[in-house]
């Protein structure tokens, strides 16, 4: 049997997570001194909290080694495909190779470097199911996956640049003009990395539609399959605004909504919106 695994960073529901069996492995947020997993005791509100009134960001980690033995059964009939972070971002992809190294499987095990975050990641763990239930094995989805996974089209828009200063990310007089001028920046995944886009300016909803409508041309261009919208708490109007255009351009058979997990959540801040995609080519 084949089974998918992700990193807690994947930021897929638990409504997908339960339906597809997907096993999840959490990543650590550091509060201070306090230490929990992503997903399973902290949730974005309780860090956005914290940060608030610490004037930090909370620190976060890497799944174990053993976090990730401990995922692998001794059951010789059982093949993984695991997902991780960004090897750039994370010692999660490392960690895992490391696990397959120890346990001496690597000839059942593939550890997949998604080069990227959140359902950018999240796509490729939907591609590797729809593989897997096609009956592919385990060396045709992990082929098929270093083929698609360079189509991934993940970005978002940043409606608060005080996460990204407090998490060392943005100076603080770019943070503070940033607030004051209100821009939004677009950031990009590419190549592993996040790198810095069109900066919108404007209200939190102008500028989340002018960054949807302005992949317009790229959308069409996608894979038909999914759409993710993943947000790290965003009001219910303007997901349902975004959702409605894309439902008008009459492309997707599945548009998903997501939120943004509490490690992706701790370093973007409230009120972040990205809708990512797969492109054909």
């Amino acid at each position: 049997m084949i089974r998918i695994v992700s990193d807690s960073t994947c930021d897929l529901s638990k409504e997908i997570v339960d339906k597809y069996g997907i096993v999840i492995v959490p990543l650590y947020v550091r509060l201070g001194n306090e230490e929990k997993k992503d997903g399973v005791d902290i949730t974005p509100e309780e860090i956005y909290k914290w940060s608030n009134e610490t004037g930090e960001t909370p620190k976060t980690a890497a799944p174990s080694v053993s976090d990730y033995m401990s995922v692998f059964s001794d059951d010789s009939d059982d093949e993984y495909i695991v997902f991780t972070i960004s090897a750039s971002m994370s010692a999660s992809n490392n960690n895992c190779r490391l696990a397959v190294e120890e346990l001496e499987i690597e000839d059942r095990v593939k550890v997949i470097d998604s080069a990227n975050l959140s359902t950018g990641i999240g796509l490729l763990v939907m591609e590797a199911v729809d593989q897997a239930d096609m009956g592919k094995n385990l060396s045709e989805i992990a082929e098929y996956i270093e083929e698609v996974k360079g189509r991934v089209r993940a970005s978002f828009v940043i409606e608060t640049l005080t996460f990204l200063h407090r998490g060392g990310r943005c100076s603080g007089i770019a943070a503070l003009l940033g607030n004051t001028l209100k821009l939004r920046p677009k950031i990009v995944v590419s190549d592993g990395a996040m790198r810095p886009g069109k900066k919108y300016r404007g209200s939190a909803d102008k500028c989340i539609m002018n960054y949807v409508k302005d992949m317009e041309d790229e959308l069409r261009k996608a894979k038909k399959d999914r759409v993710f919208i993943t947000h790290s708490g965003c009001d219910r109007d303007k997901v349902e605004e975004v959702r409605s255009f894309l439902e008008k351009l009459g492309i997707f058979l599945d548009i998903i909504e997501t939120r943004a997990g509490s490690v992706v959540s701790s370093h973007c801040g409230p009120g972040t919106m990205g809708v990512l995609f797969i492109s054909e080519s």
